[in-house]
């Protein structure tokens, strides 16, 4: 059995595209299986929705997230199903995707998750509606030069990426404001992003509250291996603790860096990325150029994947 320790990681909302999942569908019954459960407690059909769109529809907060997280399991159990003996040593997310890492150690159900993140979801895509606001993307400062620029706009720190990577939320004024600071002080680019509104900020306030009330009937479970929440950049804790850090992290911002350190110092020097896109996979790299990184978001990456681990067993 090979000894490399491997972390799995599931990207958030964003990772969506149109065809996400569908040919692990049309070729795995179990993942057939779970586009139809996913569907059933969604009460419509979501695997049609990612392979025919309208892709407007599936950018929408209540929909993406679902969506996401459905891909994510069907990659990480095509995966485990692929590769007998598979172990892995921890997982985390980026925002929204930390729920997949939840599940995998065994903190959430299926069927829960996909109702809490439908939940979710619409909680902020009415608190975007209530709140409105925007985001930006800024490379090329330091995390500590980009709080002096929210302090001085009024825009709050969003998601610490990477390194070079940060991105700002808030109202929309604030967030052209910190935009014009940023790209006075030197910021290599700065890109407003097409979201819905101003996630991971204070404008998220009443989304969190509600995401309060639905937690507190949804049966969490001690992990079964270290999940690196998004708040505290340090393993879950308790049940009750979980449900803690996951209500605040819709307010507070991602501190990515931060979880992929970690999840350095506890060993882990294979990353598989499970799920649409590779937005992490760069992200990583960036991040710790020393890294192993695979990813999953398909039949012929999985196909990859499998002979990788194989050749090292």
């Amino acid at each position: 059995m090979n000894s490399t320790m491997m972390g799995a990681v599931f990207p958030g909302q964003g990772a969506q595209s149109l065809g996400m999942g569908i040919d692990l569908a049309a070729q795995r019954p179990a993942a057939a299986a779970r586009w139809a459960e996913a569907s059933e407690i969604l009460g419509y059909d979501l695997r049609r929705l990612c392979a025919e769109g309208p892709a407007e529809e599936l950018t929408r907060s209540d929909r993406a997230q679902p969506a996401i997280f459905v891909v994510s399991v069907i990659c990480a159990e095509a995966l485990a199903e692929s590769v007998p003996g598979l172990v892995w040593s921890a997982a985390a997310g980026l925002s929204s995707g930390e729920w997949a890492a939840l599940w995998l150690a065994g903190a959430l159900s299926f069927v829960d998750t996909v109702r809490v993140l439908a939940a979710r979801g619409r909680f902020m895509q009415e608190a975007c509606e209530a709140a409105p606001g925007g985001m930006v993307s800024v490379i090329g400062l330091s995390p500590e030069a980009l709080r002096e620029v929210a302090a001085a706009s009024g825009a709050e720190i969003a998601n610490l990426n990477s390194p070079e990577q940060t991105v700002l939320s808030g109202r929309k004024d604030a967030v052209e404001a910190a935009a014009r600071l940023a790209t006075e002080r030197g910021a290599r680019r700065v890109i407003p992003l097409a979201v819905a509104g101003a996630f991971h900020s204070s404008r998220m306030a009443s989304a969190a509250r509600r995401l309060a009330e639905v937690l507190a009937d949804v049966p969490i479970h001690p992990p079964r291996v270290p999940v690196i929440s998004n708040v505290t950049a340090r393993p879950h804790g308790s049940p009750d603790e979980i449900r803690a850090r996951m209500v605040e992290q819709v307010t507070s911002p991602v501190r990515w860096v931060e979880c992929v350190q970690t999840l350095r110092r506890m060993g882990i020097s294979r990353f598989v990325e499970a799920g649409p896109g590779r937005v992490l996979s760069g992200l990583i790299r960036r991040i710790d150029k020393d890294a192993e990184i695979l990813n999953v978001c398909d039949s012929p990456t999985l196909d990859a994947v499998v002979r990788t681990l194989s050749g090292t067993r």
